[in-house]
């Protein structure tokens, strides 16, 4: 079998076999959120990764996509569209693609920092266009649907989740071999010489402005199917799938897993979803934290995490990633070390200052502890003073470990 495809095989078999393992409700939701993201963050890293256009307003197609396709969905229960349910993101993938032609022949004209305005004040206007069009939109409570009531296909309701799981798997993974294969395609290539001298692609005979607006046109498209499976999913689509902060947050999503690569933003949109998600049921200040950890990123892997794995890949393929392991896992315990004095330090400043009122006696991580006392104060300080510490003393041998398999790899050379 083909290597590519036994990958697309192996995420299939991922997809139908994880509910089954993650039975609970939670999880199954959680899985609906990340097959949404990864369709959003994939159709984002067409512009951005394969195409060089940093946009900040792509959350445009993706809200107004969800918007047709909840309006769909009314008019199916109303027996005014026969159309079946699992069909509505076709509508917000036409949806995109429609806003795409529209919006991209003002965009493209420019590229970089012109492009990336250009893509906010347009964002800026649907927004706007959301809070005072309360027909369409429904203001600031927005649309509500029930995807339960069109007619059943093949005993399908869409009622329990796992069915609405499995519609999301089936369009991300067929969405997903879409937009690979056009990577392979002569658009693709073409978007990444536009992307890298845009110059030379005109002196071979291309247009780069055309090549901009049909790559957005197609993201547009994907961006629209993502906010169909939305509409399915929540039921309800508000301003905010059309505000900034959804297209920061795909932006985000694609820049952590990294643009250079085509699965570094299915990493992003599953990491940055899980942390979202969970990190907000359990702490007020998971903001904190995620914007630590996309500061971390910036410094330190400015690539993602998919740039840290192919950095790594030679080393594995080698045999030699064993060397590196020693030096990685003192590393790691450093980490975690000056982690948990961090946010021991952070969870008592907010628990300070948000439940004053309520007296000093704070639980974290099963540990009960009176936070209006020295001591805990103390104990993180240290932690997060030894974790710092340690990171600095051990850094070298991590630098030493990796010049050697370096040396190795070179003595064979593999790199």
């Amino acid at each position: 079998m083909n290597k590519r495809l036994f990958v697309w095989f192996i995420a299939a078999i991922v997809a139908v076999v994880l509910p089954l393992i993650f039975k609970q409700s939670f999880a199954i939701s959680l899985f609906c959120q990340m097959g949404v993201n990864i369709i959003f963050a994939l159709s984002y890293n067409m512009l951005l990764g394969q195409t060089g256009l940093l946009s900040f307003g792509h959350a445009v197609y993706f809200g107004l996509g969800a918007f047709f396709s909840i309006h769909a969905l009314n008019m199916i229960s109303a027996g005014t569209l026969a159309a079946p349910v699992s069909l509505l993101p076709v509508i917000g993938g036409l949806t995109g693609l429609f806003f795409g032609v529209l919006f991209g022949y003002v965009s493209t004209k420019r590229s970089g920092t012109p492009f990336s305005m250009i893509s906010l004040g347009l964002g800026e206007l649907v927004a706007a266009c959301s809070l005072m069009f309360t027909a369409f939109f429904g203001g600031e409570q927005g649309i509500s649907g029930n995807r339960v009531a069109g007619a059943k296909v093949f005993g399908i309701s869409f009622g329990p989740q796992i069915e609405v799981y499995y519609l999301i798997a089936v369009w991300a993974i067929l969405c997903a071999a879409l937009m690979y294969a056009l990577t392979k395609t002569p658009l693709g290539r073409m978007a990444n010489a536009v992307r890298d001298n845009a110059e030379r692609a005109q002196f071979v005979g291309y247009n780069p402005q055309y090549v901009r607006y049909f790559i957005l046109i197609l993201a547009s498209g994907f961006a629209g199917v993502a906010g169909g499976l939305s509409a399915i999913n929540y039921e309800i689509v508000t301003v905010e799938n059309v505000s900034t902060t959804t297209s920061g947050s795909v932006l985000l999503m694609t820049f952590i897993g990294g643009v250079g690569s085509f699965y570094g933003p299915i990493i992003g949109a599953i990491l940055v979803t899980f942390l979202q998600v969970a990190l907000s049921g359990y702490t007020k200040a998971w903001l904190l934290y995620f914007g630590l950890f996309f500061l971390i990123m910036v410094m330190y892997a400015p690539g993602g995490i998919a740039s840290l794995i192919e950095l790594h890949r030679p080393a594995w393929k080698a045999s030699l990633a064993r060397l590196l392991v020693p030096s990685y896992a003192l590393a790691l315990l450093a980490g975690l070390v000056a982690l948990a004095g961090l946010i021991g330090l952070v969870e008592i400043i907010y628990f300070v200052k948000t439940q004053a009122g309520a007296g000093g006696e704070m639980s974290l991580l099963g540990i009960k502890f009176d936070a209006t006392h020295a001591m805990p104060w103390m104990i993180c300080a240290a932690l997060l003073a030894v974790g710092i510490l340690l990171l600095r003393l051990v850094m070298p041998k991590v630098r030493t470990s990796w010049d050697g398999v370096t040396q190795l790899l070179r003595e064979r050379k593999i790199a």
